[in-house]
């Protein structure tokens, strides 16, 4: 049995050593009262490094590194004050490398803290809110410690916990937030009307982040037999599925059911996955691999950028000197809808960014 103790009591300093990288899921997927107390308590662990994902929480400031060294593979959310005061280091990889990295050590994951389910009646702790990293992640850690959140969505995915797997565990009955979103612009809706046009019915989509792509998903409510293999899945998808447009009927693999790695929306997306066994998380090995993306028929990628110059390369990744975006898992599935039989790589972006700057480069 774990440990049971409250947030402020779990001593990170006893547990972390120094020099050890501590990392923990992304977006909703962080157990913020750990992440809090971890911070705390920083100056009594010495210098040690911490992964983040993409956040919805301002939990990590730059503050935080006057003993902290803080790694990420984007620059996306709360990341950007991080960047913007020189504090976050880069992880330089495509996303569908980032679990070999993990799993051989070159990047060493030593403690992990989680966000989990009480166990149901077989013993079993959900995931919940993200698989993706934290698979490769959990077979590395020499500790899990783990919130137990009463409010977290229940999901189905290719891992369970078990007592055995968590080290020290926090009880927890907190609601997890909406996820801020912007509402699409006119220019938006223009360019997800044009893209929805290359989806057919039967495709299997995947998604990036941002206003554009949740627009072209609200524009397919016209469609039949759509699936879902993605690294992200938000409110838009519950929409969908909910209406009967996403049934993953056609899917070459992984038929009739929506595959994602983490959930980045709000209460939508939450409730309407808990307990549904039509929605499976997987590990990025799984969603972001090549070969398995490539043997998805009518596979369509859909991703956004900061611009594009006039040979067709893309920069998704800086803007201003700023590191805004991530080498992330774009190129992973733009190549893998390459290879799709019928598939179809797509990048939407408006041809101007804030005040008329041209997104459109030399």
């Amino acid at each position: 049995m774990p440990l049971m103790l409250e947030a402020r009591a779990v001593d990170f300093a006893s547990i972390i050593r120094r020099g050890d990288t501590v990392a923990w899921g992304q977006a909703n997927a962080e157990p913020v009262p750990l992440t809090r107390e971890l911070l705390e308590q920083r100056h009594r662990i010495g210098a040690f490094r911490v992964f983040l994902g993409a956040r919805s929480f301002d939990t990590c400031r730059p503050e935080h590194a006057d003993c902290i060294e803080f790694v990420s593979y984007c620059g996306t959310g709360s990341n950007r004050a991080l960047a913007k005061a020189d504090v976050l280091d880069i992880l330089p990889c495509h996303y569908s490398q980032f679990p070999q990295m993990i799993e051989s050590g070159q990047f060493p994951i030593d403690v992990l803290l989680l966000q989990l389910v009480p166990p149901d009646s077989h013993g079993r702790y959900s995931l919940s809110i993200a698989h993706e990293y934290l698979i490769p992640a959990l077979a590395r850690a020499r500790a899990v410690i783990a919130e137990l959140n009463e409010q977290a969505p229940w999901t189905y995915g290719e891992r369970y916990l078990r007592d055995e797997d968590i080290d020290f565990s926090v009880p927890t009955s907190r609601a997890l937030p909406e996820a801020s979103s912007n509402s699409p612009s006119a220019t938006d809706l223009a360019i997800a009307q044009h893209t929805a046009g290359l989806i057919e019915d039967g495709a299997t989509i995947q998604l990036g982040l941002g206003a554009i792509p949740e627009a072209i998903l609200a524009c397919l409510t016209d469609r039949r037999n759509l699936g879902i293999h993605s690294g992200t899945i938000g409110d838009q998808v519950a929409d969908l599925m909910e209406r009967g447009v996403i049934d993953n009927a056609r899917k070459t693999i992984g038929t009739g059911k929506t595959i994602a790695g983490v959930m980045m929306g709000g209460r939508r997306i939450h409730a309407f996955a808990h307990r549904n066994v039509a929605i499976e998380f997987r590990s990025t090995r799984y969603t972001h691999d090549p070969d398995v993306l490539a043997s998805i028929d009518r596979f369509v990628a859909i991703n956004s950028v900061v611009e594009v110059d006039l040979s067709g390369q893309i920069n998704a990744e800086l803007a201003g000197g700023v590191y805004v975006g991530a080498v992330g898992g774009a190129l992973d599935f733009l190549r893998g809808a390459r290879r799709s039989h019928g598939g179809v790589p797509v990048i939407a972006l408006p041809s101007t960014a804030g005040r008329g700057a041209t997104r459109i480069v030399a």
